[in-house]
């Protein structure tokens, strides 16, 4: 089993800048890839971005590339989500993922395991 933790959600006002951590703990060896999903309400949870441990190859949602930065902490097990730039329309519940596949985990059935989610808003 793997947990997981999110932390540094808040409110923050358009264009400003949020960083969010994802803590894992418990059989982090088995984590092939860690993801970052968002949810916004009456929407489709989307992927954000993910990175795979075997390759060290990080994916960007498109429409995030250059904007949101995901990078790991690896002696802590921690995962971290850099947002710039911020938008209203990036307000969602974020959540942490994790899974054992090496490559292709675009779909949230992809991921074994889930955080609680934190909640970003972002006011115009």
């Amino acid at each position: 089993q793997v947990q997981l933790v999110e932390s540094g959600g808040g409110s923050v006002q358009a264009g400003g800048s949020l960083r969010l951590s994802c803590a894992a703990s418990g059989n982090t060896y088995s984590i092939g890839v860690m993801a970052w999903f968002r949810q916004a309400p009456g929407k489709e949870r989307e992927r954000v971005g993910a990175t795979y441990s075997d390759s060290g190859r990080t994916y960007y949602h498109d429409s995030l590339r250059g904007r949101f930065t995901i990078s790991q902490d690896n002696a802590k097990n921690t995962m971290y989500l850099q947002m710039n730039v911020l938008k209203p329309e990036d307000t969602a519940m974020y959540y942490c993922a994790a899974g054992r596949a090496s490559g292709g985990a675009t779909a949230p059935s992809d991921y074994d395991y889930w955080g609680q989610g934190t909640q970003v808003t972002v006011s115009s």
